[in-house]
């Protein structure tokens, strides 16, 4: 079933940029809109720090928001270990 669309078309792009590089959006529950999910999932995470992240829906700066997100998932050290095991 497909999700819901972010409001934000700046968010909405990095969202689909990152489900297409594995990322899971799962529906929020309470205040985030929804909680994107590293494809890796590993404990070695950086303390779980790039594991999961918070989509807000109503962000005061939803370009900036984007971005941080974007770099965050990007950062993830465990990426490259997905890649290598696919490749």
């Amino acid at each position: 079933m497909a999700r819901n669309r972010h409001k934000s078309k700046e968010i909405e792009t990095v969202l689909q940029e990152l489900e297409a590089l594995g990322w899971e959006l799962v529906e929020g529950k309470g205040h985030a809109w929804g909680i994107l999910r590293c494809p890796a999932n590993s404990k070695d995470c950086r303390c779980g720090e790039f594991c999961q992240m918070s989509v807000w829906s109503t962000p005061k700066n939803p370009e900036q928001f984007a971005k941080k997100l974007r770099q965050k998932a990007l950062a993830c050290v465990k990426l490259d270990d997905i890649g290598e095991s696919n490749g």
